[in-house]
């Protein structure tokens, strides 16, 4: 309600898709006329519900500041950090919806199921595996600003899903290594102190690595970070490439990640 002498509070109209497992057999949407100002969040938004309209609302956030990646939802059919995007941009229609992320399976209302991106995230080896055994009294990693740029815009990445809930391919088919998880490896795989770049290659050369993206660049559209991994992928299909025609090449006994691939497929044919 508005104080005497000043307008009328502004309210919008915020539909959020609800799902309790343990009751609901399909998700639903629930309507909440929410007053709101310009500076309100969309994540503030779903705040003001939980504490005036319905405290049951489930939905995930931490930092508010677009560094946790925690906040990602579907605003109005768009994937976005409900923390950086605004209420008032909207007011136009006098309504937005929001759904849970794309592509993931729903645990309750926005709250949804990322044990397959972990899953991915933990397979690539997501650390700097070290070229050399080095000790404290060898002194620091050296690297050049031109060694850094390789992979600094990459190293970006908060994990928020969004270029998952974006990808076409990894919502026909979840085994696809996925945008997310192909710009970290290439993360570690562009950086000069890493030495695991053959083991990861593996899951790049393999059906579900980087050739099962069909390079829609969605993925690089929607990340709030500007990580771009629509352009990792593409990096990586060269290196994929390279990898497979070099071994012709190279020689005999110098067996680089794709070699190995195909050296094991070799051996596994000839003993069926």
């Amino acid at each position: 309600m508005s104080t005497p002498g000043q307008p009328p509070a502004r309210t919008i109209r915020i539909e959020v898709m609800r799902y309790d497992g343990e009751r609901d057999r399909a998700p639903r949407w629930q309507g909440f006329d929410v007053p709101y100002s310009d500076d309100m969040s969309v994540l503030q938004g779903l705040q003001a519900i939980k504490d005036q309209f319905d405290g049951s609302l489930s939905f995930r956030w931490s930092c508010r500041m677009a560094i946790c990646g925690s906040c990602g939802v579907m605003v109005d059919g768009v994937p976005k950090l409900g923390c950086q995007t605004f209420l008032r941009d909207y007011a136009h229609a006098g309504r937005l919806r929001i759904e849970p992320l794309a592509h993931f399976p729903i645990e309750r209302d926005l709250v949804v199921d990322i044990r397959d991106f972990i899953g991915k995230l933990e397979g690539i080896t997501p650390y700097i595996v070290p070229k050399q055994a080095r000790s404290p009294d060898d002194g620091e990693y050296l690297q050049t600003p031109q060694q850094l740029a390789m992979f600094e815009q990459f190293s970006s990445c908060i994990n928020c899903l969004l270029c998952y809930a974006a990808c076409p391919q990894y919502g026909l088919d979840d085994q696809f290594l996925g945008p997310a998880a192909i710009a970290l490896l290439h993360r570690y795989n562009a950086d000069s102190r890493d030495g695991a770049r053959v083991q990861r290659m593996q899951q790049l050369h393999a059906e579900e690595g980087v050739w099962s993206c069909t390079a829609v660049g969605y993925c690089s559209e929607v990340c709030p970070k500007g990580v771009d991994p629509a352009n990792a992928v593409n990096q990586n299909k060269v290196e994929s490439a390279k990898d497979y025609f070099l071994r012709f090449v190279a020689p005999k006994g110098a067996h680089n990640g794709a070699d190995k691939a195909t050296d094991k497929a070799t051996d596994k044919g000839a003993k069926t």
